[in-house]
């Protein structure tokens, strides 16, 4: 089974705490902050391996975790580091945020890497805290959180060619006589349900990839048939090969099926016209091609669209078409982007700015970073509520709450914590 789209979700390993704890050996009597930092957390990275031809294996394992960071511990030893975890994806997958629908990576080179969610930091000791006018810091940071979010993997394919045309005209039997891919051919519509590759030499140092791009009828680009299933397996393509049914022999009319196909080509992207086509005119090997070899070539060369005559099941003018195949893609530079992704820095990236307002006669205080400042205050140590509103003071949220009018005595609340106001 051929798996190209698969929603995942990641989150990587929190920080670990930092430890409050002191140095008390025998002959240090004023002993001393002796807690050490946590370690970071693990992170979730995605990396575009060769080996890996689908993206199977999410179908069946959804959620992923990064391993948290271990703790600070005593005699200023720093907490282990969580182990990162690596998640092999094809070469082409393009990384999407599930809530905004934008790219976040395209792993289009092998062995490409990206961090998808990043460890959180480890807190800071006890240690960490000491000053010259705080020798006894009895409080430490705990770890932030690790990064997570839902995210979709698609997977476009890195072919250099791409076959297209109506069902049934013979693009699988072609594919299997330039190659050595084994796709599923039989004489009914759709029988090709998944994309196939296949690597074609035809000599030394001379080798392309070939895509079979199935599912494109009328309609696929409004999502008819299998539609933008095979779709997006075009965009990367940089020769595709127009194959036609030159016989005829399912009723339908040969030119008209090249421009309903292209027709649905260009609706799914105006920029797929830049594209270099090849027309390879198959089943010649049927008496009834006659008539329509001529009409095709007559249609289409005057056009400057080169017409090649093939039969996939005698392999007539079967080296002709590879060459001209091979002489078009080495003037054509290798460019694997796609067209439809607005692709962004960081989805994740947050402003770390504190919320100070009013709202309902009440002064509040929000933001991640205090809440993770209150986290790691103890209210009743007199050195960590010292340094809570020192912190508090150098934000300039207390020059804040003074501008919205709070007076001494007035309530605060600072996440969900009620405070009483004192400058």
């Amino acid at each position: 089974m051929f798996i190209d789209v698969a929603k995942i979700y990641v989150k990587a390993g929190k920080g670990g705490n930092g430890a409050v704890a002191w140095r008390r050996e025998k002959y240090e009597p004023s002993g001393g902050p002796y807690g050490g930092d946590g370690g970071k957390g693990g992170s979730v990275i995605l990396v575009a391996d060769e080996g890996i031809r689908t993206l199977m294996d999410y179908r069946y394992k959804r959620s992923y975790y990064g391993q948290n960071g271990e703790d600070g511990r005593t005699k200023k030893q720093y907490g282990k580091d969580g182990e990162d975890i690596v998640l092999k994806v094809p070469v082409g997958t393009i990384v999407k945020d599930e809530k905004t629908g934008k790219a976040i990576a395209d792993l289009k080179k092998p062995g490409e890497s990206f961090v998808i969610a990043k460890g959180g930091r480890g807190g800071r000791g006890n240690a960490k805290f000491a000053t010259s006018t705080r020798q006894a810091p009895g409080f430490a940071e705990p770890g932030t959180p690790g990064e997570e979010r839902n995210i979709i993997l698609e997977l476009k394919l890195l072919a250099d060619v791409g076959l297209i045309g109506y069902p049934n005209v013979g693009k699988s039997t072609l594919l299997s006589v330039i190659s050595q891919a084994k796709p599923k051919i039989a004489n009914y519509h759709f029988t090709t349900l998944k994309p196939n590759l296949g690597v074609v030499r035809i000599g030394e140092d001379k080798s392309f990839v070939v895509a079979d791009i199935p599912g494109l009828i009328e309609g696929a680009s409004a999502g008819v048939g299998l539609g933008h299933d095979f779709l997006r397996h075009v965009e990367r393509t940089r020769v595709l090969v127009h194959v036609l049914d030159a016989s005829g022999s399912e009723g339908r009319n040969p030119i008209e099926d090249y421009y309903k196909i292209n027709e649905e080509l260009f609706q799914y992207s105006d920029k797929l016209r830049e594209k270099v086509q090849i027309i390879a005119a198959n089943k010649t090997d049927i008496p009834s091609s006659t008539k329509w070899i001529e009409q095709i070539k007559a249609e289409f060369e005057p056009q400057g669209i080169e017409v090649y005559e093939i039969s996939a099941v005698t392999s007539k003018g079967i080296d002709r078409l590879l060459y001209a195949i091979w002489n078009t893609l080495s003037i054509i530079p290798v460019n694997y982007d796609t067209f439809d992704e607005e692709f962004i820095e960081d989805e994740l990236v947050e402003e770390d700015k504190e919320l100070v307002y009013k709202e309902n006669g009440k002064f509040i205080v929000e933001g991640k970073n205090i809440e993770r400042l209150m986290q790691s205050t103890y209210m009743d140590d007199y050195d960590s509520l010292r340094y809570f509103q020192d912190t508090l003071k150098k934000k300039g949220i207390v020059d804040r709450l003074i501008e919205l009018g709070i007076k001494e005595g007035d309530s605060v609340f600072i996440c969900g914590y009620e405070f009483e106001f004192f400058n």
